[in-house]
């Protein structure tokens, strides 16, 4: 369970949903946040946001969609979170005790923490919400880091003790999942609860409203124990269309977005901008890739996903596209961290050897038309990716370009978020698709990529199975010794390049643009997010009133 993107919908692997408000890494900013950081806080005024796709889910063990995510975020508490230096601190948690052979962690739990209801808190919901987790009928992706509990107890109503059979390296931090009210939940059909549109948690903001595909609207918990947030209210307005979302910033009826490369680089560089709003850039801890359904006949074959990203010219994506605003891809680990492989398999741009391995799979041009056939089938697939992602529709039709020159036809279809999740990713109905992960801090990739998780709603959605490769995911979610992991995530990675299950295409800069009204930020490894309970508006510069 690991952590998010801002502005591009995308798939989550979400541990970090205490980071889930922005991506990772130490952000640069244009505008002078300090200076203005002149008044003292106050309490008042709403955050309006901008996203292009609606949650799915309000329960955060059944959405594996950003939006949702996002939302959850600010709603629920884990056991333990990620500080500003991506440090794991407590979060219902106070404290906790790890012992001398790791496989036992005690958690001693905040006292005085109450649910949105009222209810208290107690190691009850800790308990409930582990047994819900592994239970075979709950319908999620993220039960494999629980399922290697030996054993989960309550010895009393502050204390949470779990005991692993064998050593697991993320063992502490897959416990910054959200928690969820066993008060309200035990004895229910989790998946007919009204708590996926009506959440109550014990997060910082409590859940007010949610209009589908328009607003979901949350307001401040004035008794959230880690102090009420100065910002009254948070709003999130569904605006599926980019061109549409950056009108209403520039009205300043959005008070934050995520911006395409075009709307930072040129489109906010005017007087407008620059007097009322500061950006943030940073490379996000998430990666764009084209993922094959390895189901599909045309992707069995190795030399054809390998041939294929021989044909993608990254660097022309990454200029084009994103006017420079990132990186490429190679493989599913952020450049810089210690998990990254930098010697794996390069595909650079080669037209030459993607005909030599198209023909080596038995791939020819037999009638002169451009096309490539084999046994009488000319090769012709769809790519899918989601509406309301312009940089996304721009790579693909870039890719369905140059994949023409080679003699593949390639066809583009566009589909709303919430439909594309439902009828075509759960259901593993497509030929290939455009997507992003966010990149967990503790690699353990396991949900998305080890053979035994391709079931409905699970991660591995391609259907990717290598049996080298889940003795590396087994081994290394298993190792302590961060040398001996990084050998077992070096090789895992080399055996991705080898296979392409995914053509691994960019790392993109996050561009975040944020009203100067708002005080509080501080730009950190951990991105703007960390602190948004810190964040303020000076009492004579809000601008709207919740209303209760």
């Amino acid at each position: 369970m690991k952590s998010v993107m801002c502005r591009s919908l995308s798939l989550i692997i979400p541990i970090a949903v205490v980071l889930a408000f922005f991506a990772c890494s130490r952000p640069q900013q244009d505008g002078d946040v300090s200076a203005r950081a002149d008044k003292p806080p106050a309490y008042g005024d709403i955050l309006v946001r901008g996203d292009i796709g609606d949650a799915s889910n309000l329960i955060p063990l059944l959405a594996s969609d950003s939006a949702s995510h996002s939302i959850a975020g600010m709603i629920y508490n884990g056991l333990v979170k990620y500080d500003k230096n991506m440090n794991v601190v407590g979060d219902l948690a106070e404290s906790w005790d790890i012992s001398q052979n790791g496989l036992i962690i005690t958690f001693h739990l905040r006292r005085g923490v109450k649910w949105h209801d009222g209810a208290p808190f107690t190691s009850a919901d800790v308990l409930y919400t582990y047994r819900v987790t592994v239970d075979p009928q709950t319908p999620t992706a993220y039960a494999g880091d629980f399922l290697l509990v030996q054993k989960a107890e309550a010895p009393d109503d502050y204390t949470f003790r779990v005991t692993y059979a064998r050593p697991f390296a993320p063992a502490l931090v897959s416990w910054a999942s959200a928690v969820l009210p066993r008060h309200l939940l035990e004895g229910e059909d989790i998946t007919q609860s009204p708590l996926s549109r009506r959440p109550i948690g014990t997060g910082p903001y409590k859940f007010k409203e949610w209009v589908a595909g328009q607003k979901i609207v949350l307001a401040a918990n004035e008794e959230y124990f880690g102090g009420r947030p100065y910002i009254d209210g948070r709003i999130t307005r569904i605006i599926p269309d980019s061109a549409t979302m950056f009108l209403e910033l520039r009205a300043q009826n959005l008070g934050m977005m995520g911006l395409t490369p075009l709307q930072y680089t040129r489109q906010t560089d005017n007087n407008l901008f620059k007097n009322n709003f500061n950006k943030f850039r940073y490379l996000a801890f998430a990666y764009t890739y084209l993922g094959y359904n390895l189901k599909n006949p045309l992707f069995t074959d190795r030399r054809v996903r390998q041939a294929i990203s021989y044909a993608i010219n990254k660097d022309e994506i990454i200029s084009g596209v994103l006017l420079g605003l990132g990186r490429p891809a190679t493989g599913p680990y952020k450049h810089g961290t210690w998990a990254h492989n930098d010697k794996v398999k390069i595909y650079s741009y080669d037209p030459g050897r993607v005909r030599e391995l198209l023909g080596q799979a038995g791939w020819a041009d037999a009638n002169g038309d451009g096309i490539l056939e084999k046994n009488g089938r000319p090769f012709e697939f769809e790519i899918l990716t989601n509406q309301g992602n312009e940089t996304r529709q721009k790579c693909a039709e870039i890719i369905q370009r140059q994949l023409k020159e080679v003699g593949i036809v390639v066809k583009i279809r566009i589909v709303e978020w919430s439909a594309f999740i439902t009828h075509f990713i759960n259901k593993r109905n497509f030929d290939a698709v455009i997507l992003g992960w966010t990149i967990p801090l503790d690699p353990d990739a396991y949900d998305v990529w080890y053979s035994g998780k391709t079931a409905p709603e699970e991660l591995n959605f391609v259907s990717y199975r290598n049996p080298e490769a889940d003795e590396m995911l087994e081994k290394g979610r298993s190792t302590f010794d961060q040398a001996a992991r990084k050998k077992y995530y070096d090789r895992f990675q080399e055996i991705l390049a080898e296979d392409q299950p995914y053509t691994f295409l960019y790392v993109p800069d996050e561009l975040i643009i944020v009203n100067n009204r708002f005080r509080g930020i501080e730009p950190a490894p951990a991105g703007i997010g960390h602190n948004f309970e810190a964040w303020y508006v000076p009492k004579d510069e809000q601008k709207y009133t919740m209303t209760k």
